[in-house]
């Protein structure tokens, strides 16, 4: 259902004649109602593990290419799966939405990605679920906690955006001998206003013709982070389509990354790369693949369901990146990769039924 982009257990429910099943499964496809249910009894870890075994696969058969500046980054982000009014189970959230007359109570689920960036590759390692009333960090920091322990060499920096600018992310990060690096928005930091304080003290790096930076290392006025910090501060001029003007955007990281480690240049690659996660995770695994559907409203339901998105989605690009021909990936699209799949199911269903009527 998944690879062939189906959609629902039901339009999956609904191939259920094709003799695709019977040479794939050596039986006949299960019904909506089972494939909705047995998720619910699935081991989580079990799923998590054959997204390890699709990793140490790649990872083994070097299939995991190298970036320009050498540091493989893993990205954490959270997301809001689906919301409802009517629906509802005991993990749901709940907030209040609606500020004229009576608000309504909103039901929701959110959960924290890890998302590993090699090369070209973008790997799906785990999900955690964001439980009621808990915020995104502590749900982020039980995941990353996990993803350490299981992935131990699998990356060398942590990224993301300026909520995850947290001390109880940095010291999670820092004592398993990593590195991060996150956005820096609020203005009333010190860590801000003495890091705006030295940028005026000397002119910036001239890295393009778009891009002028400011690098500062060895800042201390962030004594939560456990270590002293560096800040990169850039001003970027781009255009997003002609003939609209040309824009300037400012951009801080913070990050834990010696100068020795990585160039100003890497720290900038770096730091827009945690939108990979937005751009090529969520909205391609939302949009594309249908991912936040709700196929079965139970709590393990739900994270069933997610895992096997991401194995799913792991196997295609993989598939796609290291099997098809440069020229295949030229010419046709991934949906159409998807679609070709789903071709496979389909065929013979316009064939007569052999039961008896």
């Amino acid at each position: 259902m998944w690879l062939a982009r189906l959609g629902s257990l039901n339009a999956l429910a609904q191939t259920r004649r094709s003799p695709f099943w019977r040479r794939f499964l050596g039986a006949s496809l299960p019904s909506a109602d089972t494939l909705g249910r047995v998720p619910e009894r699935l081991a989580a870890d079990s799923l998590r593990e054959a997204l390890h075994q699709i990793y140490t696969r790649l990872k083994r058969n070097k299939a995991l290419p190298a970036t320009s500046h050498g540091l493989t980054a893993l990205v954490l982000d959270g997301h809001e799966t689906h919301a409802s009014y009517h629906r509802h189970c005991a993990t749901c959230s709940v907030r209040l939405v609606g500020s004229e007359g009576q608000p309504r109570r909103q039901f929701y689920h959110r959960v924290v990605s890890a998302l590993l960036l090699s090369g070209d590759l973008r790997l799906w390692l785990d999900v955690e679920p964001q439980g009621p009333g808990e915020d995104e960090i502590a749900a982020g920091v039980r995941l990353l906690k996990r993803v350490l322990d299981r992935y131990p060499r699998a990356f060398d920096v942590v990224l993301g955006d300026a909520l995850y600018t947290d001390p109880r992310l940095y010291a999670v990060v820092l004592s398993h001998g990593k590195d991060v690096l996150s956005v820096l928005k609020n203005e009333d930091r010190d860590l801000v206003k003495d890091a705006r304080a030295l940028f005026a003290t000397f002119p910036p790096q001239a890295l393009s013709d778009d891009c002028r930076a400011w690098d500062v290392a060895g800042l201390e006025s962030w004594p939560q982070a456990g270590r002293a910090v560096r800040v990169v501060r850039t001003l970027e001029t781009r255009t997003s389509r002609p003939p609209a003007p040309r824009a300037e955007s400012e951009w801080l990281w913070v990050t834990t990354l010696s100068t020795h480690r990585a160039c100003t240049r890497a720290i900038i690659e770096l730091g827009h790369a945690r939108w990979d996660i937005e751009n090529q995770g969520f909205n391609e695994f939302a949009h594309r693949w249908l991912a936040d559907h709700v196929y079965r409203h139970h709590p393990n339901a739900l994270l069933s369901f997610w895992l096997l998105g991401m194995i799913a989605f792991n196997v295609f690009f993989a598939f796609a990146r290291r099997n098809l021909q440069p020229e295949c990936r030229r010419r046709f699209s991934h949906l159409h990769v998807a679609r070709c799949l789903a071709e496979e199911i389909y065929d013979g269903l316009a064939l007569p039924d052999p039961r008896a009527p």
